[in-house]
């Protein structure tokens, strides 16, 4: 049984990494510097003001890092208003989710960059809560994230389902205490998760999940053997 379900965005519902992929190898070769998957994996997950610093540490341009992520936000932003897509099993997840068991999104990019993504990827109409990095003080990697909208949704962090694709977000969510599903969006990227998939389309993980949410809902069995 369990509380809530809370999900990642970029990369795990909605295909805008390689939105950021394109805005980052931009950058890189701005200053010289070719993108590969050494290179995402020191800015994938991170909000923009880590990603700058992030970048100007590997640039070795120290003090540039809000240059950079202004620079990175004017980039993604023009990428995305291009749309993007939902990612396979998204939709299909969540609405089977949706009514049975309580949801919502904690995603470490803006807020205008996270409805954006919902909209474009046609996955808005699904959920109510929606937070982002905007709405505490320190984001992912930090639990401040999950552990908002666990309380927003009234859930136990421990009977709460995180769905990540980095390491970045599935360190806030362990910090979180939460229960923790990795789909990977980088290839031979391994994750410390309890469950790993390669797709949300997976037909076991749907089964999975739509089971225990079926459970929640209904709440734990009668004991006939009881007095």
């Amino acid at each position: 049984m369990i509380d809530a379900v809370v999900f990642d965005c970029d990369g795990l519902l909605v295909d805008t990494e390689t939105s950021w992929t394109r805005a980052e190898t931009a950058i890189f070769a701005e200053h010289g510097h070719g993108f590969g998957l050494d290179q995402k994996q020191i800015v994938i997950g991170k909000t923009l003001a880590a990603a700058g610093t992030a970048m100007a540490d590997y640039f070795g341009r120290p003090g540039e890092g809000p240059a950079l992520a202004q620079r990175l936000h004017d980039l993604v932003a023009v990428e995305l208003a291009a749309g993007a897509d939902a990612l396979p099993g998204a939709r299909e997840l969540v609405s089977g989710l949706r009514g049975r068991v309580p949801i919502a999104v904690a995603s470490n990019s803006p807020r205008a960059f996270v409805d954006a993504a919902l909209i474009s990827a046609g996955l808005d109409d699904l959920f109510t809560d929606v937070f982002s990095a905007d709405d505490v003080e320190h984001p992912k990697p930090a639990p401040d994230l999950y552990l908002v909208a666990c309380a927003k949704l009234n859930a136990t962090p421990s009977r709460t389902v995180a769905f990540e694709d980095s390491r970045t977000g599935v360190a806030s969510a362990r910090a979180a205490g939460l229960f923790v599903v990795g789909v990977p969006s980088l290839p031979g990227v391994e994750l410390d998760v309890d469950a790993v998939f390669t797709t949300l389309a997976d037909p076991v993980l749907t089964a999975q999940v739509r089971q225990r949410a079926a459970r929640s809902q209904n709440g734990p069995p009668s004991n006939s053997a009881g007095t």
